[in-house]
């Protein structure tokens, strides 16, 4: 199974009020990391079965618009073991459920997605230390019940790789 572990992107400062914190939008900046992420990803021709998001509106925002981008035609899933204040397990449950699937996208929160990414990638049980930024996504390689760090993408790097492209495709205008 590959599976792509996908930090919604900038939605602003967090809100004290739960509840309200829930419904937080992804702000402009957001918006734009996906599209930088969702265009990278299908320049790489990453193709899911499904994508699976914490129900909070940042992650399902980001799910949409990056799954648009791949052309991902499935349904938008949600479970809260993505939630912030999911756990380990319920992670492995997640796994457990889409295990038939040969690419699974998850779309959640920090600190635990970087937790749960870090006791993939570990195979002696440990949890290796990774830290997803806003927007970054990472490819894993499972085999059974650990995977193997393919790579991980920022938007801060894709940003400046999609400047770079644009800036060299430009004419040179530059008088001798």
């Amino acid at each position: 199974m590959i599976l792509y572990f996908f930090r919604h992107a900038s939605a602003g400062e967090h809100l004290t009020n739960p509840k309200k914190d829930e419904k937080r939008a992804l702000d402009k900046e957001g918006i734009e990391q996906c599209g930088y992420i969702g265009r990278a990803l299908a320049a790489l021709d990453v193709q899911v079965d499904v994508i699976i998001s914490s129900p909070l509106k940042r992650c399902t925002q980001t799910a949409a618009l990056v799954g648009n981008e791949l052309g991902y035609e499935g349904k938008l899933q949600t479970d809260p073991g993505l939630r912030p204040e999911a756990g380990l397990a319920d992670f492995r449950k997640i796994l457990e459920k889409y295990s038939r699937q040969e690419a699974v996208m998850v779309v959640g929160h920090n600190p635990n997605l970087s937790q749960f990414l870090g006791s993939v990638i570990s195979d002696s049980g440990c949890e290796a230390s990774v830290e997803l930024k806003k927007g970054a996504v990472a490819k894993v390689e499972m085999r059974r019940s650990f995977g193997t760090l393919q790579w991980c993408l920022t938007p801060k790097v894709l940003r400046a790789l999609y400047d770079a492209a644009v800036e060299s495709s430009r004419p040179n205008t530059s008088r001798k």
